[in-house]
């Protein structure tokens, strides 16, 4: 600001006076400091300003202070607590953006900064920086470490899917698996992109891997994290540190199919395994059911040639060595031929056995002398025997054993014991046993025979004849047309068999 044309400099004294016509009052230091801020504020309300970030920190007020700078200058800034929790990004220091505000002065220490509205990436070479400086970061963690990834299972039971329930991944998941292989799927709902984004899928895959097994819900054996295509603005929620920590720390083993085969996230390096596409996620997750079954048809008929190979090698060994063996005639004929040896030589010494008894025979001369003596020999022979009466008493304990093992073998097989203990039996009307209930039916007379006699019945219309006389019992009939044979003693009708 100009002096006045009549202030003379020189006249500066020690104690500062007033002039003639001078209508300038000295202002105080907070009068300047708001006439300023108003001059700022008014002439720079909206401005955008583009620059590198530097000396970014957050306040436990959740505010958010740095500064921006370029190559010749750098220019303070904050952002209040209300607008930082609407960034799409965790601002870093060497970040290029673009912030949007309005400028004002800091009347404390005399400087001037930007109260930042909305803050932005400077295109999407500052975007990827971003994405390939957090990639490091968390690499270096052992986050995406190959070691540290599982083998997904063969057959899971229960899927979850982490997307959008209104998008049309959920729908061509769905397809897939019914077309390959049917299985119980479990969404959990979320937002794919914009503000909230990250932290509902990071929340949804922490929920699966806290299911417990067993519980109400069931516990996934696979989870599905799924996008489709779209830019890297609209992918940036799987680049957010949130996300890939939950994957990273999911005790589910985690597909990430996010975007098409070209599009890359952070969730792609800390899943346990990439899809390119939703589509071939759900192929990745399970088989083709068709392919199982033919697999296993398969191995039933290599199961059954390999049990049956061993039985028709022992076939082909068998009629190997039966072609070895030497015919049964030859076996025989040996032993035949000896036979007929024998035979003849049986034969030739019964010959010989008579001529040498004829001949000693008609060498033998029988006279009375000869008899007389050998009947004296004999009775000699005879009265020296001793005969113990033990051995008749043996003889006969031996015989009466026998006679009474046969007397109980009768007893056991009379047909008519039974019938002190209750049995009966039914005899027909010409006096056959009748053994079936089939039999009795046809018979329009029956004849019981109990232990004390017998009782005619007729099981047709219910009557019952008169029995007969107590002092003469009944006898059981015989059958008077069988004349031919002896009649045999009746045998003892089944007595469980039904009548």
């Amino acid at each position: 600001m100009a002096a006045p044309d009549n202030y003379d400099n020189d006249a500066a004294g020690l104690v500062a006076k007033g002039r003639a016509g001078d209508n300038a009052e000295p202002l105080s230091v907070s009068q300047l400091s708001s006439i300023l801020k108003r001059t700022v504020e008014d002439r720079f309300g909206f401005v955008r300003l583009r620059g590198e970030l530097s000396g970014v920190k957050r306040a436990a007020s959740g505010h958010l202070y740095c500064s921006l700078k370029d190559e010749k200058a750098v220019i303070d800034g904050v952002m209040w607590r209300g607008n930082t929790q609407r960034l799409a990004f965790a601002p870093e220091d060497g970040l290029e953006v673009i912030a949007t505000g309005k400028l004002t002065t800091y009347p404390g220490r005399s400087k001037y900064q930007i109260v930042i509205e909305s803050l932005e990436l400077a295109g999407e070479g500052a975007l990827l920086a971003l994405l390939e400086k957090l990639r490091l970061r968390l690499g270096a963690e052992g986050l995406f470490d190959p070691a540290r990834k599982r083998a997904l299972p063969f057959l899971p039971r229960t899927i979850g899917v982490v997307t959008s329930p209104t998008g049309a991944v959920i729908r061509d998941i769905l397809h897939r698996l019914a077309d390959r292989f049917p299985s119980h799927v479990i969404v959990w709902p979320v937002l794919v992109q914009g503000q909230g984004a990250a932290e509902q899928v990071a929340a949804a895959v922490r929920g699966f891997s806290d299911l417990p097994p067993g519980g109400p819900v069931p516990r996934p054996d696979i989870v599905i994290v799924a996008r489709g295509g779209g830019s890297i603005e609209d992918l940036w929620s799987f680049n957010e540190e949130i996300v890939v920590r939950a994957i990273a720390e999911c005790t589910i083993p985690v597909i990430s199919a996010v975007g098409h085969e070209t599009d890359t996230t952070l969730a792609d390096y800390a899943a346990d395994r990439r899809a390119p596409t939703p589509t071939a996620a759900a192929e990745i997750a399970v088989p083709v059911r068709a392919d199982l079954a033919a697999t296993l048809h398969d191995f039933t008929g290599r199961q059954r040639r390999a049990i049956a190979r061993p039985v028709a090698l022992g076939r082909e060994r068998l009629a190997a060595r039966a072609d070895r063996l030497p015919r049964i005639e030859a076996l025989l004929q040996p032993q035949a031929q000896k036979l007929d040896e024998l035979t003849e030589r049986l034969r030739r010494g019964l010959a010989d056995r008579a001529a040498n008894g004829r001949e000693a025979l008609g060498r033998l001369r029988l006279s009375d002398a000869v008899l007389t003596r050998s009947l004296r020999d004999a009775c000699q022979r005879l009265a020296q025997t001793r005969l113990s009466p033990q051995l008749v008493e043996n003889r006969l304990q031996r015989e009466r054993e026998r006679l009474s093992a046969l007397e109980r073998l009768h007893i056991s097989l009379n047909p008519r014991a039974p019938l002190a203990r209750g049995f009966v039996l039914i005899r027909g009307e010409s006096g056959q046993l009748m053994r079936t209930r089939t039999e009795a039916s046809g018979e329009t007379r029956l004849s019981i025979e109990f232990a004390d006699g017998t009782l005619d019945v007729a099981p047709v219309d219910g009557t019952v004849p008169p029995a007969p006389p107590a002092s003469s019992p009944a006898k059981p009939r015989r059958r008077a047309t069988r004349s031919v044979a002896p009649e045999q003693p009746p045998v003892q009708d089944d007595l469980f068999g039904g009548a």
